[in-house]
């Protein structure tokens, strides 16, 4: 199984599209898509994700071969999590990305080709706040960081929840590794974020003081893929999102297994991985009006914080009805 790794650390937005552009010839040289295929017959589809807990359906898939079994060759490109994932599907170095509804929507606005084809897992309890130690109200914090996505709207979220304009925070933009080093050396008060790197600032000076849910907020992951290659390939994404379905359950059943898979595919510890396992619903549906009733919830939120400069089409991004007809 190939994997490929990218790190954005340090990155500014010059440099992720910098990076973007290397990132589609290194991949195009070597490695075959979906419209060729792999040594054994079958097409090959690049799937972005991050490297956490919450993607122990892909992990386990792979480790039991259950999308070889369904008659497509699946590479996992591993990114540091955040809109990295879309933003490789954007670039073409993957034809489909899981990411959250949060972090999705802005990508939409700057790809229009963007397209959500389902859910496959939410939370509300799997992103936290971390606090410095000392520090002991929300009223004291007066610098955070954040990744991209769903990381900034649950920051802002938290901050409004708490009386506090964001705009009175320095909200530093960093990646999930470098995070909680940046609160153990003092430089930053708080941070919201997922596992396992929530965790880790709980043991690096600081004290985890709730989860997202406390102050409203509740993601949703997507399967996306850009419509240039959808289109000519429904059939293929609809194999992977059936494979995803089920290996949901197997989650849901066996989170042993699928922890021990986790740590073959991202080094986790297993023990780590399997007491967050139960914070995440692995459930696929398809896209419903709910969701994009939140959705427009969403980019409002980041219009009215001049996060976003116009929405996308909802309409046309989330593809209600994909799901049942492709993947159930």
């Amino acid at each position: 199984m190939h994997t490929e790794k990218i790190s954005r650390r340090g990155a500014t937005a010059v440099g992720c599209t910098a990076l973007a552009l290397v990132l589609v010839t290194a991949c195009s040289a070597g490695t075959t898509d979906s419209a060729g295929v792999s040594a054994a017959g079958k097409p090959t589809v690049r799937v972005a994700l991050g490297v956490d807990a919450s993607y122990a359906p892909f992990y386990l898939a792979v480790e039991r071969g259950m999308f070889a079994k369904a008659g497509v060759n699946v590479e996992l490109v591993k990114t540091e999590g955040g809109p990295a994932a879309s933003e490789a599907v954007s670039a073409g170095t993957a034809q489909i990305s899981a990411n959250a509804d949060s972090t999705a929507l802005p990508l939409m606005v700057n790809n229009p080709d963007l397209r959500a084809l389902g859910v496959f897992q939410s939370s509300d309890r799997y992103l936290k706040v971390v606090l410095r130690d000392g520090i002991k109200s929300p009223k004291q914090i007066r610098t955070m960081a954040s990744i991209g996505g769903l990381g900034l709207y649950s920051t802002h979220r938290y901050l409004q929840h708490n009386g506090i304009d964001p705009k009175s925070v320095k909200i530093l933009q960093s990646s999930p590794p470098e995070i909680p080093g940046m609160l153990e050396q003092g430089s930053i008060d708080a941070y919201v974020l997922f596992e396992p790197w929530a965790a880790r600032g709980d043991a690096a000076g600081g004290h985890i003081a709730g989860t997202i849910g406390d102050f409203g907020v509740k993601y949703v992951q997507w399967l996306l893929a850009d419509q240039s290659w959808l289109k000519d390939n429904e059939e293929i994404a609809g194999k992977i999102f059936k494979v995803v379905a089920a290996a949901d359950k197997l989650v849901t059943d066996d989170p042993a297994a699928a922890a021990k898979a986790t740590k073959q595919q991202v080094k986790l510890p297993e023990e780590q991985t399997e007491k967050v396992l139960p914070e995440i619903t692995f459930t696929a549906r398809g896209i419903d009006d709910a969701d994009v009733a939140e959705s427009k919830k969403i980019v409002d939120f980041y219009l009215v914080q001049k996060l976003v400069k116009k929405s996308p089409e909802l309409g046309t991004t989330l593809l209600k009805g994909w799901y049942e007809q492709n993947a159930k």
